[in-house]
């Protein structure tokens, strides 16, 4: 809820943020960005996770940067698989498996793991609407250095 009420205020709707985040059908993360999720949810299939904790060592600080698919399926192709994965508990990180987890956006991932060509528009709207949002310029906003963190 909070997620959809953050794209809310940019005039983006649920079914804009399922689509987004269908970007994550490439690209990879690190250990330490997924490293609670494998180790502490109950909302993973079991195999995915020891997978994962075979290149993401427990200890923190261990294994930080070793980078894992964010999509096991085709992770080099830009296609629905990140959708399946999710109804197979195999999303690599908590905010994409939260989309799948007995809320609002169940019916759309559902939608979109079965329907390429939904996703496909979906995502193309999506991305047109975000396109349109007026950054913020000046002091009232900064280009961050790194994307994880605001600059100091």
């Amino acid at each position: 809820a909070e997620l959809i009420g953050n794209f809310s205020r940019k005039g983006l709707d649920a079914t804009d943020m399922v689509a987004l985040s269908g970007a994550h059908t490439i690209g990879q993360a690190q250990c330490q960005n997924f490293r609670d999720r494998i180790y502490n949810e109950t909302n993973i299939d079991s195999a995915f996770a020891t997978q994962r904790q075979a290149n993401c060592p427990r200890p923190t600080g261990s294994g930080d940067s070793n980078l894992a698919p964010l999509d096991t399926t085709t992770p080099n192709a830009f296609d629905n698989a990140y959708y399946s994965n999710l109804l197979s508990n195999k999303g690599l990180l908590h905010s994409d498996q939260v989309l799948f987890n007995g809320g609002s956006a169940d019916n759309t991932v559902r939608n979109f793991a079965s329907n390429a060509a939904a996703f496909s528009s979906a995502f193309t709207t999506a991305m047109v609407k975000m396109g349109n949002i007026s950054p913020l310029t000046g002091t009232q906003g900064q280009i961050r250095l790194s994307c994880s963190k605001v600059n100091s």
